[in-house]
């Protein structure tokens, strides 16, 4: 039986009430002071026994209440921390200041192959070095690898202090968290996460978009390289992010590489990481690259024209058997990633001049997709231009906004050889720009404004309207030099029945 005694506090009163527990032969498990409180775990306690001792301890003075409890305070907190360490999936171990283990939870013994409680950290990763560097630097370190049963791990270390008086606290040990390379790519893939999920950050309803959709869901599912063309700012790494998150490594990381955002030399460590010692700077330890971060998920290698030959031979290498070596390294590492790639250039034409691997072209276009740019996607436009006011004016705290119907024809007949990405830019600098919360033609800074502003939009109140009249005002422009349904089908890259249900819309002569 447990019970708890409640007290008023004063000099020996705890003595008086353990004297009353001995003095009837109790054996006691656990005794826990927290005055004015004392918690007692007395197992032979019987209820009658209690009745007795319940008189006797209010004899006491001070004692204001004394009652029975399922479980010590203390014992609960260990059942709690127990519960806590058993859930954490991560190796974690505490040490003392002296480097020795106290705590360690399943999962590290699980990976240690017994229970580590005494051992110095020296002994537990066959390292003495680390455990010296730990305890000089009072368990302060950046993340670094270390070696565990084989396994390699990033080691991420955090002091514990104690309160020694006033404002003073000394190091009574440390917090040891190991993680697998893919745990931490997890955290930077969610650091990157776009708030809309898989094919919704894809906004639009034209045709061309529809169709790059329903060709992407399908490709989406397929565990194989996936190659995606398009112009520069159509929305390449979107499409990658959507593939990824609709395919059975969703759960897994998504990292990113831009291969032409970096020299070769660290373009290669960044994607295969590099092993300590690798080079004057490098951090010791070593470091994992983003192949190791996304162990089971998915690395989408951007402009992957401008990777360097020698990159080329080796990112060849890790798709034929899924090793390679880090940087400096002699270890080969094996994992299994999905490779995406993307790019504006014509890779084929490249591996006819010679500038592209052709063995490594057919390794990466396996599956491929093609982005439409955003000027065959006439009808998307005003959407996402107001997609992109709205975020723009939460983004720069400003009262919504919203285009005249006057911006209309200049939106539509731009050519926007920057796509979607130079349409947001756009957006964003007139909603930064704009006095009023109308956002007039002149407020547009985009080519062909002069020119647009001069149509007549006196009249187009509507999305519609504004989509109609520039569909209506391109075919009779475009019609006397192509005069049939295929001939312009073919100019404007859509289907002949598509004009022809056009043509007849609008009225225009000649139509079939």
């Amino acid at each position: 039986m447990r019970i708890h005694v409640s007290f008023i506090d004063r000099v020996g009163i705890t003595q008086e009430v353990l004297a009353l527990l001995g003095g009837r032969n109790l054996n006691l498990d656990a005794v826990e002071m927290v005055p004015p409180n004392v918690y007692i775990d007395a197992p032979t306690l019987s209820p009658s026994v209690l009745e007795e001792l319940r008189e006797a301890l209010f004899s006491v003075r001070g004692v204001q209440n004394v009652t029975i409890v399922d479980i010590l305070p203390g014992q609960r907190r260990h059942l709690q921390l127990d519960a806590l360490l058993a859930a954490m999936t991560d190796p974690v171990l505490a040490v003392d200041s002296q480097g020795r283990v106290l705590l360690a939870n399943p999962a590290l013994i699980e990976l240690y192959g017994s229970e580590p409680e005494g051992l110095s950290l020296g002994e537990l990763f066959a390292d003495e070095p680390l455990q010296s560097e730990l305890l000089n630097q009072g368990f302060r370190l950046p993340m670094r690898e270390i070696t565990l049963k084989g396994q390699a791990l990033l080691l991420d270390a955090q002091p514990i202090t104690e309160d020694v008086g006033g404002a003073s606290r000394q190091l009574a040990g440390g917090l040891l968290s190991l993680y697998a390379p893919n745990r931490i790519g997890e955290r930077l893939a969610a650091l990157h996460h776009d708030h809309a999920e898989g094919f919704d950050a894809l906004l639009g309803d034209s045709a061309p978009l529809r169709n790059l959709k329903a060709r992407a869901q399908r490709v989406a599912v397929l565990d194989a390289p996936l190659l995606i063309n398009g112009e520069t700012g159509t929305g390449k790494e979107l499409v990658a992010r959507a593939c990824h998150a609709l395919s059975a490594r969703h759960a897994a990381p998504f990292l990113a590489l831009n291969c032409a955002a970096l020299p070769e030399n660290l373009a290669e460590s960044e994607l295969f990481g590099y092993a300590p010692g690798a080079f004057t700077g490098a951090q010791r330890g070593g470091k994992p690259g983003l192949l190791e971060l996304a162990h089971q998920g998915t690395v989408f290698l951007d402009e992957i024209a401008e990777m360097s030959p020698y990159l080329q031979a080796k990112l060849l290498r890790f798709l034929n058997d899924g090793t390679f070596r880090r940087v400096g390294g002699e270890r080969e590492v094996k994992v299994n990633v999905r490779i995406l790639s993307a790019t504006h250039r014509d890779l084929e034409q490249m591996v006819s001049a010679g500038s592209f691997r052709e063995d490594l072209y057919y390794r990466l276009n396996v599956l491929n997709l093609e982005v439409p740019p955003l000027r065959e996607r006439g009808q998307d436009i005003l959407l996402l231009a107001r997609h992109f006011m709205q975020q723009a004016c939460a983004q720069i705290q400003r009262l919504p906004c919203r285009l005249t119907p006057d911006t209309y024809p200049a939106l539509l007949s731009n050519r926007w050889p920057g796509n979607v990405r130079q349409l947001q830019n756009v957006i964003f600098r007139a909603a930064a720009i704009c006095e009023s919360n109308l956002v007039q033609i002149d407020d547009l800074d985009i080519a062909g404004t002069a020119v647009a502003s001069q149509q007549d939009a006196s009249d187009v109140t509507s999305l519609e309207a504004a989509v109609a009249q520039f569909e209506k005002n391109l075919l009779e422009k475009l019609y006397p030099s192509h005069p049939s349904t295929r001939q312009l089908a073919q100019r404007l890259q859509t289907s002949h029945s598509a004009i022809a249900i056009r043509l007849r819309k609008y009225g225009i002569p000649g139509k079939s």
